[in-house]
């Protein structure tokens, strides 16, 4: 009997947890901030975990609404990322305007229906202020009114200082904030969102709900990242971990496991969301697929890279909803 007992509590436990990711954004709504920390309609502390899509302009055929069902459901992903190729790739958005915006609607309009947020992250390492003002203008006053859009306005800056990256954030912002005044925003960081204190000595005066990407890749950033990035969040600078992975910057190599598990606890600990790179089926450690994959998700095991298991298996733990 104690048993019985046992296997219904158990049984319980995980139908309410389905239930709780299966309403997600209605379950926590307008995403705000609460000093550094990142909130919901609530003001309780949450903490979204999911995956980024490869570049758009490389891995089109995973840019679709069943693509973001399977890893609601599978991955367990509560927020997933849409990365916009700008330069780079056949399918760049500077070469096929109209096919990237209707790749990058389709994961957006694929995380409304599945109830989970996303991030529309405009992937590039250089600055594109026209482009991506028109860019944000239009797809915010598309999507504003949902409380499940993130903006990402600059990828990676990765030779630009401080003052530039922040005067075309600062413009990028504006337009945003034109059409959506309350859906947060992130903001990158030179030197592959690395030099998180240059924005914590100097941050974006003027605007609610702005917060700055950190990106790591476990093999190569060592503690030391960790430690600037928590003096900037003692500073007052709010943080989202918007890429993130196991091997090294480059994005192949070996898994580095222990120092992976160590930025995960780290970020646990500080209440960081965190996004891991990426649906791809590139021959390279941080794909997650391989060609097998089919372009819509229902992969199975078999179709998983060892990066792709290990992520699944993180997103499946940690985002069990308490």
């Amino acid at each position: 009997m104690m048993y019985l007992k046992f296997k219904i509590t158990a049984f319980l436990l995980v139908l309410s947890c389905s239930i709780t990711n299966a309403q997600f954004v209605k379950t926590h709504g307008q995403l705000s901030l609460k000093g550094t920390q990142l909130v919901d309609k609530n003001q309780t502390p949450i903490v979204l975990r999911g995956v980024s899509f490869g570049w758009h302009s490389m891995w089109p055929r995973f840019y679709n609404e069943k693509a973001v069902a399977w890893l609601k459901k599978d991955f367990n992903c509560t927020i997933v990322r849409a990365a916009m190729g700008i330069e780079i790739g056949e399918h760049s958005y500077n070469k096929e305007t109209q096919f990237s915006k209707d790749k990058i609607e389709s994961v957006i309009k694929g995380a409304i229906k599945s109830d989970i947020y996303v991030i529309v992250d405009w992937h590039s390492h250089n600055i594109n202020l026209n482009e991506a003002v028109a860019y944000f203008d239009e797809i915010s006053k598309k999507f504003g009114k949902y409380p499940n859009v993130i903006y990402e306005v600059f990828n990676e800056p990765d030779y630009e200082t401080w003052p530039e990256v922040k005067a075309y954030s600062e413009k990028v912002i504006k337009a945003i904030r034109a059409n959506d005044p309350d859906n947060i925003i992130l903001v990158g960081c030179p030197k592959w969102d690395q030099d998180v204190n240059l924005p914590a000595a100097d941050p974006i005066q003027g605007y609610d709900n702005l917060m700055y990407t950190m990106h790591f890749y476990a093999a190569t950033h060592q503690k030391e990242l960790r430690d600037r990035t928590d003096e900037a969040i003692k500073s007052g600078l709010p943080i989202f971990i918007s890429e993130s992975a196991g091997m090294e910057a480059t994005g192949d190599g070996p898994l580095n496991l222990k120092a992976w598990q160590e930025y995960i606890d780290w970020m646990e600990t500080k209440k960081l969301s965190w996004i891991t790179w990426s649906i791809s089926d590139k021959e390279e450690t941080c794909s997650m697929l391989k060609k097998s994959a089919s372009s819509e998700g229902n992969w199975k095991e078999k179709d998983l890279n060892e990066s792709g298991l290990r992520v699944r298996n993180y997103l499946q733990k940690y985002n069990i909803q308490k």
